[in-house]
C-alpha cells in the first residue's frame, strides 16, 4: 500500500496551521496579562497622595516580588513597559489579536499619535510581522510618505476611508533598500542590482508599498523592428496599473527618459 500524497499533504496543513493558531493564542493572552496588570498598577498608583512616588514604590516592590517567581519577564523595566501599554491603549476591547506583545511595544515606543495610529492601521491591514513592523518604523516610513502627503491623507489611506489614486498616495520617495546588504561605498552593475532584489523580492515588494505584486524581470518588449527588455515589472491592484522599474547606476540622461517614456506609452 502506497501513502496518498494529497492525505499526507492535508495533514500537515492541519497542523502547521494548529501550531501557528496556538501561538497566536498564546500571544493574544500575553497581550491582556501584560495591560491588566499595567491597568491595575495605574489604579492602585491613583489612590497615593504623591502618585509619582507611590508609583515608584509598587513598580519595584512587585518586581522584588514578581520576578523571582515568575521571570524577568517581571522585571521593574517590564512593568514600566506595561504602565505604558495601558496608557496607551486604556481600551482593552480595541487591543487586536494579530498583534504580538513585541508589536505593541514597537508602537508603544512611538511619542507620536498620528505616527503610531498610522503603523497600527498598516500593520492590521497589511498583516505585518512584528519584524516587519518594526523595520517599516525605523525605515521612517510615515515620514517618507509625508514629504508627498499631508498627515490626514496619509491616515485616510491607511485607515482605508480614502482609496488611493494617486502614485504619490503609496510610493515612497526615498525608498530604503538596506535588505539588500550592499556596501554603500561599493561601486555596482546595473545586473547586480537587480538580482540584489529580486533574491529580496520579498522585502522589496513591502518597501514598494501596499498592492504591488510581481510580474516580470527582464520583460520583452518588440517595438518598431527592435527588441527592448524592461528591467523589473510590477502591478498594483488599488491604482490598477503597471509600475515599471528601470534601474539605473550612473547618472539620468534623456535618452534614459525618452527610453522610459517609451515603455510607459507602450503599457498605457
Amino acid at each position: 500500500m502506497i501513502l496518498k500524497p494529497e492525505l499526507l499533504v492535508a495533514v500537515r496543513g492541519l497542523i502547521t496551521q494548529a501550531r501557528a493558531e496556538a501561538v497566536q493564542a498564546v500571544d493574544a493572552k500575553r497581550v491582556h496579562l501584560y495591560w491588566h496588570i499595567g491597568r491595575m498598577i495605574v489604579e492602585e498608583e491613583q489612590q497615593g497622595a504623591d502618585q509619582a512616588a507611590y508609583g515608584t514604590f509598587l513598580v519595584q516592590g512587585l518586581a522584588d516580588t514578581l520576578q523571582p517567581q515568575f521571570g524577568s519577564g517581571f522585571s521593574r523595566r517590564q512593568l514600566y513597559w506595561y504602565v505604558q501599554f495601558y496608557r496607551t491603549f486604556p481600551i482593552v476591547s480595541a487591543l487586536r489579536t494579530q498583534f504580538s506583545w513585541t508589536h505593541y511595544k514597537t508602537l508603544i515606543s512611538l511619542d507620536n499619535k498620528d505616527k503610531r495610529e498610522f503603523y497600527l492601521a498598516e500593520a492590521a491591514k497589511n498583516n505585518w510581522s512584528a519584524r516587519q513592523l518594526e523595520r517599516q518604523v525605523n525605515s521612517q516610513l510615515f515620514e517618507r510618505l509625508l514629504l508627498s502627503n499631508d498627515v490626514a491623507a496619509v491616515l485616510a489611506v491607511a485607515r482605508q476611508e480614502k482609496p488611493p489614486t494617486e502614485a504619490r498616495d503609496i510610493i515612497k520617495d526615498p525608498m530604503v533598500l538596506e535588505f539588500l546588504g550592499l556596501k554603500r561605498e561599493a561601486a555596482y552593475y546595473e545586473r547586480d542590482l537587480e538580482t540584489a532584489l529580486i533574491t529580496h523580492l520579498q522585502e522589496f515588494l513591502l518597501e514598494l508599498g501596499n498592492g504591488f505584486s510581481f510580474v516580470a524581470r527582464q520583460q520583452r518588449l518588440h517595438l518598431d523592428g527592435d527588441d527592448f527588455f524592461v528591467d523589473l515589472v510590477f502591478y498594483n491592484r488599488l491604482l490598477q496599473c503597471f509600475v515599471l522599474v528601470e534601474i539605473k547606476t550612473d547618472k539620468l540622461t534623456h535618452q534614459d527618459l525618452g527610453q522610459l517614456q517609451m515603455y510607459v506609452n507602450y503599457y498605457d
